[in-house]
């Protein structure tokens, strides 16, 4: 099934909203994980880290494989690209925002040498 890019956008920002599903997301960055080793560190339940995975596995963030009895789970990074994109348009305010900031600051600093 092919989802639209809004939902698609909708379901990435909405797995990434979650600082346990980020912090799986760069643990398995780093390298492929049984699904047990990705819970390892949480103080929750395995069907809650499973829960967790799934809205990561359903924003396409991620993939498992089955080895034997181990779910493998590894980062799918590409669908992070569209949401990268998404916030990308915003720069130029950010920035414009940041360089305004920055004639300001300066501007005080040239009026402070002024009066010392």
């Amino acid at each position: 099934m092919v989802k639209s890019n809004a939902l698609r956008l909708d379901s990435i920002f909405h797995a990434l909203s979650d600082s346990t599903r980020r912090a799986i997301l760069q643990d398995v960055a780093a390298e492929s994980k049984t699904v047990g080793a990705i819970a390892k560190p949480y103080a929750m339940s395995l069907a809650a880290v499973s829960k967790h995975l799934k809205v990561l596995e359903s924003a396409e963030l991620i993939a498992r494989e089955r080895r034997g009895n181990f779910q493998i789970v590894r980062l799918n990074p590409k669908p992070l690209r569209s949401a990268e994109q998404w916030l990308a348009f915003y720069d130029k305010f950010w920035n414009e925002q940041l360089d305004a900031l920055q004639v300001h600051l300066e501007g005080e600093n040239n009026g402070d040498n002024n009066n010392g």
